[in-house]
């Protein structure tokens, strides 16, 4: 049996769930809060009571034009709800408040990284079909209770966008670059943590494998209940396999849900959506349509941060960095806005970017922080790039010595530090020149060799220097000292 890829080709469309972070529920002022105790944040709306009248939430019509802003939709500028018909123990109203015919966002894209063509410097646009708001469902909770489920409550009515792909991703790879890229986004644009261990972030992945050079798409499965960015690889590159095997076996693909058991990497069937009952969708009677006007798009477009793709543009054509710093330095947004501050206070782009990338995430990671938590301000951290760049002090000083000293005192700034602690290098030259003078002579025979051509000795005069100045004297300015006086003196 050859491999799937030799003659199939695989197609696959992602559906996100993104949990909205609100102070209240989607269409009640119940709180939208995780983590506290069962069934406390619920009322009559939520459990959808006779005579209630749920109300639609002003900001998660915000949170959804700005996903939509970010990945190039179109903003519709009149929408209505609908009601999604379905039991489920969690579901206590017995029909779901969502989008169907009008969703609040359609026909946008997300770029990710070209791994069909890594030459190519295009990258691969992954086209989004629509977005839409929506309510969660409860939690039920099988594991506790060997007789019983338990039903959870607090998660009903919890805020929803659902971003639904086009059928534009080729592999496991595309599928991961794409699902990181949307929880870059929401978490920069403030919408949501993204967390898919504690369910904030859930994808399910519509997989089917079609005869490479065909343009007819196959028989999709839908894989649900995929808690990380590595399961949803996994589960589609399995898919995949299990498919083209299939139809190379002269069987037949059904359309059907299908679960991933992340322990042994399989998909398993759990009901035929052939035999899925009818949502029976209709306008949501009790919310009335909602409009957005253009000047309120345009205002949220406003109010929204940078976003990363601007942010690395920035980076590598108007500062000269590098990809692989700027993809970095805008993996997430707290570093990305901590070295925006930094570079408002130096030009030295590429010297702050170091900073950032090095000593400054290299502490955090290692004391299991944030970079929220992180103490020494960017304006501060600037002012030490502004020593170094200025010859107060050596980069080494300031790493091993100052950096410290920063990091214990969080009000001095870097100048003041060097000052008390005696870290300013002696940046005169005479004072070099005299030092010198006296290791010359000090060292006559070394002076010889350097002379006839052993360059190595440069090092031995250099830490001659540094050790007579205490380590004060500017590197840069010593070095050019020591050769002047050792290759001109010879001739």
């Amino acid at each position: 049996m050859s491999h799937w890829s030799e003659r199939w080709e695989l197609v696959v469309g992602l559906e996100v769930h993104a949990q909205l972070i609100t102070a209240s529920k989607a269409y009640s002022s119940d709180p939208n809060a995780y983590g506290d105790h069962p069934n406390t944040n619920v009322s009559v709306i939520t459990l959808g009571h006779p005579g209630t009248l749920p109300v639609a939430n002003k900001k998660v019509i915000e949170l959804a034009v700005r996903m939509g802003l970010a990945t190039n939709c179109t903003i519709a500028p009149w929408m209505h709800y609908a009601r999604k018909n379905y039991f489920y123990p969690d579901l206590p109203k017995g029909y779901q408040i969502t989008q169907d015919q009008t969703p609040i966002c359609t026909k946008g894209f997300i770029l990710i990284p070209n791994t069909r063509d890594p030459a190519s410097e295009e990258e691969l646009r992954i086209g989004v079909t629509r977005i839409h708001m929506e309510e969660d469902a409860g939690k039920s909770i099988h594991d506790v209770d060997p007789f019983n489920t338990l039903v959870d409550l607090n998660r009903a009515g919890v805020p929803l966008i659902e971003i639904v792909s086009e059928p534009d991703i080729r592999s496991g790879q595309e599928a991961y670059d794409y699902l990181v890229e949307v929880r870059r986004l929401v978490r920069y644009l403030d919408i949501c943590d993204g967390n898919m261990e504690e369910g904030s972030l859930r994808c399910d992945a519509n997989i089917s494998v079609r005869p490479k050079g065909s343009s007819t798409f196959g028989t999709r499965c839908e894989v649900k209940n995929m808690n990380s960015f590595r399961n949803v690889m996994r589960a589609i590159e399995f898919e995949a396999q299990r498919q083209s095997e299939v139809i190379e076996a002269g069987g037949t693909i059904h359309l059907e849900t299908r679960s991933f058991d992340a322990g042994k990497g399989t998909t398993v069937g759990m009901r035929s959506k052939e035999l899925a009952h009818d949502y029976r969708y209709f306008p949501e009677p009790d919310i009335l349509p909602v409009t957005v006007s253009e000047a309120q798009k345009e205002a949220i477009r406003k109010e929204m941060p940078p976003l990363p793709r601007e942010l690395r543009e920035k980076y590598t054509v108007k500062l000269g960095l590098s990809a692989y710093d700027a993809g970095i330095l805008t993996d997430d947004k707290t570093t990305a806005l901590y070295y925006e501050a930094v570079i408002a206070g130096t030009t030295n782009y590429k010297g702050a970017a170091n900073w950032v990338m090095g000593e400054v995430r290299g502490w955090v990671n290692d004391n299991g922080l944030t970079m929220e938590q992180f103490p020494i301000t960017a304006e501060r951290l600037a002012g030490l790039i502004g020593l170094i760049d200025g010859g107060k002090v050596s980069h080494t000083t300031a790493s091993q010595k100052l950096f410290p000293l920063m990091l214990e005192d969080t009000s001095s700034t870097a100048e003041q530090l060097a000052m008390k602690h005696d870290l300013v290098q002696d940046t005169r030259e005479d004072v070099i020149e005299s030092l010198m003078h006296e290791i010359m002579a000090r060292y006559p025979d070394k002076v010889e060799a350097y002379r006839s051509g052993n360059k190595g000795l440069l090092g031995l005069f250099m830490g001659e220097v540094m050790k007579g100045t205490k380590g004060k004297a500017d590197p840069k300015r010593a070095n050019e000292v020591v050769r002047h006086l050792l290759e001109t003196e010879s001739k």
